[in-house]
């Protein structure tokens, strides 16, 4: 199709004064549906909540109305209370029931939280984890955006074998360090250089650079006099040097173009853990405003780890419910406090899936583009490791369709690795296979 006057470049840039800002993806960037599918960002984003979901029984066999599951049985969605926040998001939403990592079932409940992005059988062969669906994404297609991928947390860094506070990981042990303070992560978004002059910034990456090389090139004098055991820590080690290696030169290449124009209003970056909803709404938002400015494609967001009594996530069910005890124990307890601590979870997620998908890009939305799972590794009080509570939301524009409880139960069991390899595929990641897997999930992407 041939350009019109009003259409615009998606490389121009708004410039005055000797600066220059990218602009945001505008609707004149889309002219002609061809250039629009190239042009249009697919994202991915894992999302974890700990301690499991409510699912009581009822007396009668029916479906109880707080019941973390919105409907009883499999086929098109309707919505309980628990479930209620994705009403008005049902053409967008599927729960996928009978789901989970065999590589987990031996670790416990909350220690198979580890591995719900990796499925790593930590149980048995795998002992150090291994590589994320985030991460392999990022591993492909993170260098078409400033930052390969977001890794963030409600409570941060790396956390210890079956307690981890990341879902990340870039391979055998090597987890990633989420971000939990929210003015710490918009810095690192939106304001990378510290206030350097840029070509200070510049100098101090070649130096970086010129000194990794020198620590690679000393490593490999040393390799040789090493013997096997030594030789794959020193190989390990070597990894880590060349993904800084990566990161120093992918770096240099970012500060050659504009960094983003961010309205802050209304996001309260000092906000504290004592305000559970707007501190979550916070870090949701963070998560869409690096979307929206394609700083990223692919991210992780734990909502709340499994061994959280360090920490003021413990306390989350007291805050927002009044409840008295630890927000651990909410999901055993009485079915209204533990209903409604579901449905307050809902909607802090139900808020950003609805942040974008009213944001408009290109033909569709950004949920369209973006396809989003949120879950937990282990369902209600038993704290077993079989038929994890999953939602896929999003990514109608990859190929994905939504409105159903899809059930994978007895002869229609696979692993949740088999959702894993149809969303890198959604977003253009060629693999056939992802942990244990045994296909795609054609269910909800045919």
């Amino acid at each position: 199709m041939k350009q019109k006057s009003w259409h615009i470049n998606r490389r121009e840039f708004i410039r005055g004064g000797g600066a220059a800002l990218a602009l945001p993806f505008l609707q004149g960037m889309s002219w002609g549906k061809a250039t629009a599918g190239k042009v249009l960002p697919k994202r991915m984003v894992v999302s974890y909540i700990a301690y499991g979901v409510y699912e009581p029984k009822t007396k009668d066999g029916s479906h109880h109305d707080w019941n973390w599951w919105p409907c009883k049985e499999a086929g098109p969605l309707t919505f309980n209370q628990s479930a209620a926040p994705f009403t008005s998001l049902k053409n967008s939403v599927s729960y996928l029931r009978g789901l989970e990592h065999a590589g987990g079932v031996g670790m416990g409940g909350h220690s198979s939280g580890d591995v719900f992005a990796t499925g790593a059988n930590m149980s048995g062969t795998e002992k150090r984890n291994n590589i994320s669906v985030d991460q392999l994404a990022a591993k492909v297609n993170g260098h078409k955006t400033r930052y390969a991928s977001l890794v963030l947390g409600t409570e941060g860094g790396t956390g210890a074998y079956g307690s981890a506070k990341t879902l990340s990981h870039y391979g055998p042990g090597r987890p990633i360090p989420s971000m939990h303070r929210p003015q710490e992560i918009f810095n690192r978004l939106f304001k990378p250089y510290a206030g350097k002059e840029i070509e200070q910034v510049r100098a101090d990456l070649k130096r970086e650079a010129s000194v990794l090389d020198l620590m690679m090139e000393d490593s490999k004098r040393l390799q040789g006099r090493l013997g096997k055991e030594d030789q794959r820590k020193m190989e390990e080690y070597l990894d880590s040097v060349r993904a800084l290696e990566k990161r120093v030169e992918r770096t240099s290449q970012w500060t050659h173009q504009p960094l983003p124009n961010v309205d802050t209003k209304g996001l309260n970056l000092e906000v504290s853990h004592k305000d559970p909803e707007e501190y979550t709404r916070c870090m949701y938002d963070l998560l869409y405003l690096a979307f929206q400015t394609d700083s990223t494609r692919f991210a992780t967001l734990m909502l709340e780890s499994e061994q959280s009594s360090g920490s003021e996530m413990w306390n989350y069910a007291t805050y927002v419910l009044g409840y008295k005890g630890a927000t651990h124990d909410i999901a055993h307890k009485r079915p209204t406090e533990s209903g409604k601590w579901d449905n307050w979870r809902a909607k802090q997620h139900a808020y950003f899936l609805e942040r974008l998908r009213n944001t408009p890009e290109g033909d569709s939305n950004m949920l369209d583009q973006t396809v989003v799972i949120w879950g937990s590794a282990h369902p209600h009080a038993s704290h077993n490791t079989k038929n994890y509570p999953i939602q896929v939301a999003g990514g109608n524009a990859l190929g994905f369709k939504h409105g159903n409880l899809c059930s994978f139960e007895g002869d229609r069991k696979v692993p949740l690795a088999n959702l894993f390899v149809s969303m890198l595929k959604a977003v253009d990641i060629p693999t056939n296979k992802f942990a244990d897997s045994t296909g795609e999930m054609r269910e909800i992407r045919p």
